[in-house]
């Protein structure tokens, strides 16, 4: 089974490269450098549900909050960052 999970934009790098559209997101904490091609849209606080390191879609904030509220609950979110 395939698993994205939301994250919020941070910061967004500056770059001439389009193929590595990069981006900081926050996973409730833990921060990541995430690859934003997929969402050239994005900006800096929307929700991203990513992928292997890949944004693949945004999401609003309410979403967002419930799936991690979900992992929290049954003690994956933990586990998905080792």
């Amino acid at each position: 089974m395939c698993l994205a999970i939301p994250g919020k934009i941070t910061e967004i790098e500056e770059s001439s490269e389009t193929v590595f559209h990069i981006g900081r997101v926050s996973f409730g904490g833990i921060t990541k450098r995430i690859n934003l091609s997929l969402v050239p849209e994005a900006v800096v606080g929307d929700h991203v549900l990513v992928h292997v390191g890949v944004a693949v879609s945004i999401v609003d904030e309410e979403e967002a909050r419930k799936t991690m509220n979900f992992l929290q609950g049954i003690g994956e979110l933990d586990e998905l960052f080792e």
